[in-house]
């Protein structure tokens, strides 16, 4: 396909997703005059007044996946969890589906991902795989298992869900009743993320790693600082990695992999993600192409960007107040958008719950120290609260 019929409207680029990552998608699509369709189940969804076709429906549904993207020239993903059935059958259609339907069956099935690490020879915790939490119980009371271990659903795992840590047998009424990941604990250190970018014609980059805090409570990213405080020969382990991944998935477009770091300082493979990442919003003010641009040009196969970095950086997600539901409100904006450097992006979400992502913040700033401080501040300032 000529990449260049994106540019005057006459191919259609269809988009899985209408949440955060999409919106922050058709920035880029809008600034290069592409025409967008997007598929979401909720009616509400922040993409719905920034594309050019919306609609309404199921991405899991084989049928409504198939309709919507009967059009579509190229079609892509915001989130993993779609009709992969569906995808595979509109390539051998002829349309252009990126990431590859092969590679996304695979990614989402954490069971599959990790067993494809090891294929590899790629560093990954030691796992097991059980169908049910009475077979976890019964590995437990043969020693087949050991406290402490984690616990990953093999599907449909996402933000923070899915995801049960199991330390004693305190915490046997956390287990989840599915078919399940079980994982050893590594003793962590901290934790990385690394994004590839690839197109068609095998051209491969990558941004520089970022470290990142999580939540305590409920597991998602807290605060990420860009690039990581590590050393040159772990940035470019955790990259040639990343390079590996996006090659031997024969993924177009992005890839994320999230990496554990031991005390050891060992990099293990935590899992991935073939899209936009949460680890990689700083990069719109940043780097020289931010990672919304780049799965641009990699699913349509244009020349990749350069992914210099611009500034240090410091990203923290808002997360709806723990004790708060209803029609969002936020307080602390203005005080924020007064300092230097703070750029702050808030999804359109019209309701908030606890711990839901509602936007993100990401600080600026020649020293990645004093990025981190005003982060953390920013952190302290906004909140979001309901007005119910």
């Amino acid at each position: 396909m000529d990449s260049s019929l994106f540019f005057s409207g006459k191919t259609k680029l269809g988009i899985l997703g209408g949440g955060q990552l999409g919106k922050m998608l058709l920035e880029c699509t809008r600034r290069w005059d592409i025409y967008t369709k997007i598929l979401d189940p909720d009616p509400q969804a922040p993409c719905r007044i920034s594309c050019n076709e919306f609609v309404q429906g199921s991405l899991l549904d084989y049928d409504t996946v198939m309709q919507f993207g009967l059009d579509c020239d190229v079609i892509t993903i915001e989130i993993e969890h779609v009709n992969t059935e569906a995808l595979q059958a509109l390539q051998e259609m002829g349309k252009i589906v990126h990431p590859n339907p092969k590679s996304l069956a695979l990614i989402q099935d954490k069971g599959l991902q990790k067993a494809f690490y090891k294929s590899l020879n790629l560093p990954t915790s030691d796992f097991a795989l059980y169908e049910n939490k009475a077979e976890i119980l019964s590995a437990i009371h043969t020693g087949l298992i050991k406290f402490p271990f984690v616990q990953k659903s093999r599907k449909a795992g996402y933000d923070g869900k899915g995801v049960a840590v199991i330390k004693s047998d305190n915490d046997i009424a956390l287990l989840m009743d599915t078919p399940s990941v079980i994982e050893d604990m590594v003793s962590l250190s901290n934790e990385l993320a690394v994004i590839a970018v690839r197109n068609a014609s095998g051209e491969i980059r990558c941004f520089d790693a970022v470290s990142m805090d999580f939540h305590p409570d409920a597991n998602l990213l807290d605060l990420l600082l860009y690039p990581a405080p590590i050393s040159n020969i772990m940035q470019q382990e955790a990259a040639q990695i990343a390079e590996r991944l996006i090659e031997k998935l024969n993924i177009c477009g992005l890839l994320a992999v999230e990496f554990l770091v031991d005390q050891q300082q060992q990099l293990w493979i935590n899992e991935v993600a073939p899209r936009p990442h949460n680890s990689g919003h700083q990069t719109i003010e940043s780097a020289q192409s931010s990672q919304y641009e780049q799965h641009l040009r990699g699913i349509l196969n244009l020349p990749l960007g350069s992914t210099q970095l611009i500034s240090p950086s410091a990203m923290a997600n808002l997360l709806g107040e723990e004790s708060f539901q209803g029609p969002v409100h936020y307080e602390g904006l203005t005080e924020c958008l007064s300092k230097e450097g703070v750029y702050v992006h808030l999804y359109g979400k019209k309701t908030t719950k606890p711990f839901r992502k509602m936007g993100h913040v990401t600080v600026t700033h020649s020293s990645l120290d004093e990025a981190k401080k005003i982060a953390q501040w920013v952190k302290q300032t906004i909140k979001v609260k309901s007005l119910s």
